[in-house]
């Protein structure tokens, strides 16, 4: 026999859909509450990425770009790197970096690798310091890699300038100590050697005249010259370190080109000395002499890398050109060699910070790039023609200062 629902149990059934309901609203409320801190906390976080200014990129664990932050549109504008491997991005190839950072972080027990690399960045060489993190899941597995690159080009030029400071300094104060040490036992070299050649006379008005005294001193004679050349030559060394040591100071004064050629050949002595004598040829152009205002041992500077560069290129089977001449208002200094050349594809970045050809020992590529800061401060230009197997020619313009 069916039994009617009764009243009570309609409303029942209706108290529990409605409590139902009511929890149902309640969550989704804080479901909404949640996904809204979430949302805020993300955008905080992004905020926080975007305002970093080095490059930030999350990285799949096969190289994939995933995200980026805003920074990276600045450094890399027009790009859309989602989805693109970071070699491509990054280094413009089709192959993996060698050594790679993320590969480094993955094998390494700290999950974190860094690196410094040289990228280039709207057609400039820039410095980077890359370091690479793991991103574990939440089952403690790597699975996004947080690459971080930062240019350190400013950081590292000055670290370059600071230390070539130092090491100027260095040998300034070794130059003062050298001209301490060495200047006085000269003295007494030179002006005792000085007083046998007046003794010698003397003793020679004294000797009878015949021919084996006659002989012995005149190799007395070349003895006492060649001791007094030499002595004259060492102080010459002396000075010319003391020169090029002083570079801190700024005061300007007429520079002879031909005197800087002349004393850097001469600091290049030991070196030139295990070389073919020719290797070097000096012309002089013109009747003037190539006179300019500025800093002696920042010109010396530049000559030495021009010349050390030269020699580089030549090694022992070439030869160098160096020659001064002044053109109207303009003084020009050309260093030519006949080495190998440089590629078309080097010209445009030889005076780049941190750019060498040379292998690793060899130099660092700050050479050119300060011989092109010293040169432009002196108002000057400095440039280059090559063409491979043929050598090359630099030639650095200053303004001239007439008399």
């Amino acid at each position: 026999m069916a039994h009617n629902a009764k009243l009570a149990d309609i409303s029942g059934i209706e108290t529990v859909k409605l409590g139902f309901f009511k929890e149902v609203k309640r969550k989704i409320r804080e479901l909404e509450a949640s996904n809204r801190e979430l949302e805020q906390k993300r955008r905080d976080i992004q905020a926080i990425l975007d305002g970093i200014p080095d490059v930030m990129a999350v990285i799949s664990p096969d190289k994939k770009v995933l995200s980026v932050n805003k920074s990276f549109y600045t450094v890399y504008p027009g790009v859309e790197p989602t989805g693109l491997p970071c070699h491509k991005i990054f280094k413009g190839q089709n192959v993996p970096c060698s050594p790679c950072s993320i590969d480094l972080a993955m094998e390494s027990p700290t999950r974190v690798s860094r690196s410094l690399q040289i990228l280039n960045r709207s057609g400039e060489n820039r410095q980077i310091e890359c370091t690479a993190s793991v991103m574990l899941d939440s089952g403690d597995k790597p699975d996004r890699i947080l690459l971080l690159q930062r240019d350190v080009t400013l950081e590292k030029q000055f670290q370059a300038k600071y230390s070539l400071a130092e090491r100027m300094a260095t040998v300034g104060v070794l130059a003062e100590g050298v001209a301490h040490e060495i200047n006085n036992p000269l003295t007494s070299i030179s002006g005792f050697a000085e007083t046998l050649v007046l003794r010698l006379g003397e003793l020679e008005a004294l000797m009878p005249e015949r021919e084996d005294i006659s002989a012995i001193f005149e190799d007395v004679h070349e003895f006492l010259d060649t001791i007094l050349l030499e002595c004259s030559r060492c102080s010459d060394i002396v000075q010319n370190l003391l020169t090029f040591g002083h570079r801190e100071s700024k005061r300007l004064t007429t520079v002879n080109l031909n005197d800087i050629v002349a004393n850097c050949l001469k600091l290049l002595g030991p070196k030139l000395s295990r070389l073919p004598k020719d290797i070097i040829a000096l012309e002089r152009g013109g009747q003037d002499d190539p006179l300019v205002l500025g800093h002696p041992g920042e010109l010396m500077q530049v000559m030495l890398n021009l010349v050390g560069n030269a020699l580089y290129a030549v090694r022992t089977s070439g030869s160098i050109r160096v020659r001064t001449e002044v053109r109207d208002n303009l003084v020009a200094l050309e260093v030519a060699d006949t080495g190998d050349g440089i590629a078309p594809e080097h010209i445009s970045k030889l005076f780049e910070p941190f750019f060498t050809t040379k292998p690793p020992g060899q130099g660092i590529g700050i050479g050119l790039s300060t011989c092109y800061n010293i040169i432009r401060k002196h108002g000057g230009e400095i440039s280059v023609e090559s063409e491979p197997g043929h050598g090359a020619v630099f030639e650095v313009i200053l303004p001239y200062l007439s008399q």
